[in-house]
């Protein structure tokens, strides 16, 4: 293992933002639950049960794009809406306009409140950066870029695969391994070359079926037994405790 906690083979390091990076997975959250139990007012007993910011979020929506995390918790719950567009409007009635105003909510809420980057992530990153491993950005979130301006750490990503970009590119969402995929891709190194870090299920989903060369799964919940389960290589609170120190 090298001074970053990371098996000789690693060349590259491949971040998640909400929860990783920055702590917004708490906002995601909250913006969740706002929307969803709006939603959910209309129905009674287990279908209009309210959403919970902790099993619901870690089980269907952390790490996935907002349209798949909007349909496989309303599955959960036995709820079928149409699909809808990308561009419909918040207040409308299918899956897409249900995460637009989530979308809308979350961006009311980080004005307000603001962002923070986790300080022991962003030593992590200078050590790394400063090792000569080359990094990206791999999050479901369209906002990545603006967030990561907004807490000053957009210089530390080599190459940026968000919402958009996947779009753009047509790439699943995790937890398919489809953007973590891409952003080895992009770097030039190979799967097995590369180190996700991930604090969401999806995300170790996805780590694991890319057959990347070490997972590392970022406990902020106390999850830390269910991220082993979906396939971390090993679980820390912080990632000041891989080492890294400058």
């Amino acid at each position: 293992m090298t001074q970053l906690g990371l098996p000789d083979t690693i060349q590259a390091c491949l971040f998640d933002l909400d929860g990783v990076v920055t702590r917004t997975a708490v906002v995601h959250a909250a913006a969740w639950k706002e929307t969803f139990d709006a939603f959910l007012s209309a129905y009674e007993g287990e279908r209009g049960r309210p959403f919970d910011e902790v099993a619901d979020y870690d089980e269907y929506v952390d790490g996935r794009p907002r349209a798949d995390g909007v349909r496989a918790f309303l599955d959960s719950r036995g709820i079928h809406l149409p699909e809808g567009g990308p561009d419909d409007p918040p207040d409308a009635g299918t899956v897409n306009g249900l995460g637009n105003r989530k979308n809308v909510l979350l961006l009311e809420k980080i004005r307000t409140g603001g962002v923070e980057a986790y300080e022991g992530t962003l030593r992590y990153l200078e050590a790394v950066r400063a090792a000569g491993l080359r990094t990206a950005i791999v999050s479901s979130s369209a906002n990545c870029r603006d967030v990561l301006r907004a807490v000053g750490a957009e210089h530390f990503f080599d190459v940026r695969i968000d919402g958009v970009v996947a779009a753009e590119r047509r790439l699943p969402g995790k937890p398919s391994p489809d953007t973590f995929l891409a952003a080895a891709r992009d770097l030039g190194v190979e799967p097995a070359g590369a180190a996700v870090f991930e604090d969401a299920l999806a995300g170790m989903d996805a780590g694991r079926a890319g057959g990347f060369g070490y997972v590392v799964g970022v406990d902020r919940t106390g999850q830390g037994d269910a991220l082993y389960a979906h396939g971390a290589s090993v679980v820390v609170k912080d990632l000041a405790e891989l080492g890294g120190k400058r």
